[in-house]
């Protein structure tokens, strides 16, 4: 039988928000989105296109469609995109690149969800032959999920845009967990998204709000962006309700996911003592923690025996597991999740 979860590390977006996130939300100013009459809508987008130092922005209701959205803008049917083999579109946004966009993935290789310049270069089409899709979008993942949650280096960033801008690339971040990038590294949003045409942060993971994303990129790039969030079903009418969620976690969520960090980094430590589990702590640079199971045990199996004790995470595959903290996971959550996990796994002596 299952037990109450107690500490849900299966993802960030389980978090709840704040109490004060709540009131603030309450007494949001609204209008009509559709009309750009929403002051807190319009306020979160001059928020964001400062943040990542673009000229415009559009509020969106996911992720997804902040990715799928810009698949459309930047390429046309039997365009290719070139992606890490681990990217968020690839496997998590139900075929969207070719359901909606008719675009095919190039996906690429490399250590923990990223892939260096050469591997780009060679990824690229050679253009004038008839029998290739065209290359026409570069894509990188700041974290990278898959990857452990790792960050992408600038100078790396830089290497690989570049071979983008070369061949006449579109280039596009997605950054649902920027910010843990940024705070983690101490680089700027900005300077993170400045050699991409479009970028964009959720406001739903580590920054705690309930609803949202937000894309940013040039006034041209916004405009056709807004035609298709219409197309597609995104255009909202009063928001500014879900928008003041991602007001309030810019204002004062972002410093606080140091926390996070320090929590996963302590969770690897204590998840590394025990037997049967493979996990080196330096690996974890951000809220991410994944680990494999060398022992008896697999990972379905490990997740319910913890799940019966009240700790939710996720099983990624039949020896991975991953587990995310969160503004609602405490230290004191942590030590409770390693000593679920030494009654499952043993305690190493």
């Amino acid at each position: 039988m299952t037990a109450p979860i107690q500490v849900d590390l299966f993802s960030d977006t389980v978090t709840r928000p704040t109490q004060e996130m709540r009131r603030f939300m309450c007494d949001a100013e609204v209008g009509d989105e559709q009309k750009l009459e929403d002051p807190t809508v319009n306020l979160l987008q001059e928020m964001v296109a400062e943040l990542l130092g673009k000229e415009a922005a559009l509020f969106l209701p996911s992720g997804t469609m902040c990715n799928e959205i810009a698949i459309r803008v930047h390429c046309r049917p039997g365009d290719e995109m070139i992606a890490h083999r681990t990217a968020h579109p690839i496997h998590y946004e139900s075929g969207g690149p070719a359901a909606l966009a008719g675009v095919n993935v190039r996906a690429i290789d490399g250590p923990r969800g990223q892939y260096t310049a050469a591997a780009a270069e060679e990824a690229v089409r050679a253009p004038g032959v008839r029998y290739f899709p065209r290359s026409r979008l570069l894509w990188v993942e700041q974290t990278a999920n898959l990857g452990g949650g790792s960050v992408w280096p600038l100078r790396e960033i830089a290497a690989v845009t570049a071979v983008a801008k070369r061949h006449g690339l579109a280039t596009h971040m997605d950054g649902a967990r920027l910010m843990n990038a940024v705070v983690a590294s101490g680089v700027a949003a900005r300077d993170f998204a400045a050699p991409f045409d479009s970028a964009w942060i959720d406001f739903t993971k580590g920054l705690g709000a309930p609803v949202g994303a937000a894309i940013a990129g040039s006034r041209e790039f916004i405009a056709e962006a807004w035609r298709l969030k219409q197309q597609m079903g995104g255009a909202m009418r009063q928001a500014g309700i879900i928008a003041a969620g991602g007001v309030f976690a810019l204002r004062h969520h972002v410093k606080r996911l140091a926390e996070d960090h320090a929590n996963a980094k302590r969770l690897a430590e204590g998840l590394a003592a025990l037997p049967g589990v493979r996990l080196d702590p330096k690996d974890v640079e951000t809220n991410l923690v994944f680990f494999d199971l060398t022992g008896p045990l697999d990972g379905p199996t490990v997740v319910e025996r913890l799940l019966a004790r009240g700790i939710r995470m996720g099983a990624m595959s039949a020896r991975t597991i991953r587990a995310v903290t969160h503004l609602d996971v405490s230290a004191a959550k942590v030590e409770q999740t390693l000593e679920a996990a030494r009654a499952v796994l043993g305690d190493g002596r």
